[in-house]
């Protein structure tokens, strides 16, 4: 039976994505920064650990208390809508640290692992605004596109050891907790000169008629951790598909 170790399962793809590997019989592992079980159901196959993607003492210890691990699915982001001209740079840092860098960091704690054994499957999910522009994510937008540009090179350099990377681009999600999430970080950052054209971004993201579900997301993860083939892009949602469709 294999095992997955999945980052940020609070909510959004991350929950979604660990009940559908529960589904299909695998042993997930479930990271979150505070741990809370009741998200998920109970389950004999489902661990429950904490994992703060910022913090390397934090990485060590999930990933010496997970044990050997078939699959690492890097989920765990957060976001920031805004114009950029108004965003701190701390906050663009933030952005950076948790979904470039935090990604990078769980990925190279597991790297020995999976080299040693010879076998393995890094996911690393980004958005779908990597393959399109989109306004007000720009700093967003440049942390996810930090992450395409890894995932193609490690790639490469990881064929040698038969372990395989793969790169999930989720569409535009709008029942997930991802506005939720980022609500103080996101305060101030639509200023007035912005103000007017951020209304006519919203009311079109509003009237969007195709999106992307959790479920979607959860099930293209669970294609591409089994994929075996030396594609590397997979587009999750139908906007997203939409989109890859037409670069």
């Amino acid at each position: 039976m294999k095992t997955v170790l999945i980052t940020g399962c609070t909510s959004g793809y991350g929950q979604e994505t660990a009940r559908y590997f529960l589904d299909q019989g695998w042993n997930v592992i479930a990271t979150m920064r505070a741990p809370r079980s009741e998200v998920l159901p109970r389950c004999e196959r489902l661990r429950v650990l904490a994992l703060d993607v910022t913090d390397p003492k934090s990485i060590a210890a999930a990933v010496d208390a997970a044990g050997p691990v078939d699959v690492l699915v890097n989920n765990a982001g957060i976001g920031a809508l805004g114009a950029f001209e108004a965003t701190p740079m701390q906050t663009v840092r933030e952005l950076f640290e948790t979904n470039t860098f935090g990604l990078m960091a769980v990925t190279q704690e597991l790297l020995p692992h999976f080299r040693q054994r010879r076998s393995g499957v890094i996911v690393n999910v980004t958005s779908s605004s990597t393959m399109a522009p989109f306004p007000l994510v720009a700093a967003y937008t440049a942390s996810k596109t930090a992450v395409e540009g890894f995932t193609a090179s490690l790639g490469l350099e990881l064929q040698q050891f038969d372990v395989r990377v793969k790169l999930v681009q989720p569409g535009y999600g709008p029942n997930t907790a991802f506005a939720a999430n980022g609500h103080e970080r996101m305060q101030g950052l639509i200023t007035a000169p912005y103000a007017a054209y951020a209304q006519r971004v919203f009311a079109e993201f509003a009237g969007a008629s195709i999106t992307t579900k959790p479920s979607d997301v959860a099930r293209v993860v669970w294609q591409a951790a089994n994929d075996t083939s030396d594609r590397l892009c997979f587009p999750a949602g139908p906007d997203a598909v939409a989109l890859a469709q037409g670069r």
